[in-house]
């Protein structure tokens, strides 16, 4: 179609504009770059196209469990997610949001973070999915820092006039503040609608059993969800100077983690434990009863 990309047009945001032909007469600008190049573990894979006639499409690996809103909103019904695995979710988006911000060469801004774009495979993996409104740019390059305004009401930076890489972790704190709470982003109904605002006033009550998400019962460890909420406040601070960049994140959610599977297992050591010094209480029975 370009003749082996032999005339490049301009090169933009998506990467490098080709010109070519379609069936060989008629002119096309052809963009090649933006999702041949990004490959992660936590993205969602682009498996390649359909162009037949009128029949125009990009075909991606399929994801069996859907997108996280839903999952948090109930509409997918079945078991709550746990708190571990909301976690286990918040780090793979934050992987994969590190990969875009310094694994590609040149680094890119999703520039429209959340939820509905988080995607969940087998065993509820999390992968970052719609590149769509991405942009790419080399590094050390003031061109990073764009002025065109993209994203979804609620997950947008405050600093609108500064759309880089730290602008996607104002997004990405939004969605861990989704995450932690299940609330919506933007609810009128309440007394601060942003959920920031919200958070804001309920830290200040001090009252975490009423921040974190109700369908959970209390099945938290509380050291780790506190440091969720500091690290979610922190990504979603109006200051961009003052917010934590994506490889910080990560580090930090993967020892929140670690914390939280510590503790899990310590407290199954302990049932078990307890289980099995009951049962030994009980066994009086010199011979085993007849089964």
């Amino acid at each position: 179609m370009t003749n082996n990309f032999k005339r490049a047009l301009s090169e933009g945001g998506f990467g490098v504009v080709y010109h070519g032909y379609l069936n060989g007469s008629q002119p096309v600008a052809v963009k090649v770059e933006l999702l041949l190049r990004v490959h992660h573990i936590n993205l969602v894979n682009l498996v390649g196209y359909c162009d037949e006639r009128d029949h125009l499409a990009l075909i991606y690996e399929y994801m069996c469990n859907g997108d996280l809103k839903d999952h948090l909103s109930g509409k997918r019904g079945g078991s709550v997610l746990s708190w571990t695995t909301r976690l286990r979710i918040a780090v793979d988006a934050a992987l994969g949001l590190e990969y875009l911000h310094i694994g590609c060469q040149p680094s890119m801004v999703h520039r429209d973070v959340k939820c509905t774009n988080i995607l969940l495979g087998e065993q509820f993996s999390g992968k970052i999915a719609d590149f769509g409104l991405s942009r790419s740019f080399q590094l050390g390059d003031e061109s990073h820092v764009s002025t065109v305004v993209a994203g979804t009401p609620g997950y947008l930076d405050p600093e609108t006039g500064r759309l880089a890489e730290i602008s996607d972790v104002y997004s990405f704190g939004i969605v861990l503040l989704e995450i932690i709470t299940s609330q919506r982003v933007i609810d009128q109904t309440r007394e601060k609608p942003h959920i920031t605002e919200w958070m804001g006033f309920m830290l200040n009550r001090g009252d975490i059993t009423r921040i974190m998400d109700p369908k959970l019962h209390g099945d938290f460890n509380s050291l780790s969800v506190w440091r969720a909420i500091e690290l979610g406040m922190l990504c979603a601070n109006p200051s961009s100077e003052k917010r934590p960049n994506m490889s910080q994140v990560v580090i930090e959610l993967k020892e929140c983690l670690a914390s939280e599977n510590t503790i899990n297992s310590k407290n199954q050591d302990e049932n078990s434990n307890s289980s099995f010094e009951m049962s030994m209480s009980f066994d009086t029975k010199a011979v085993p009863s007849a089964r």
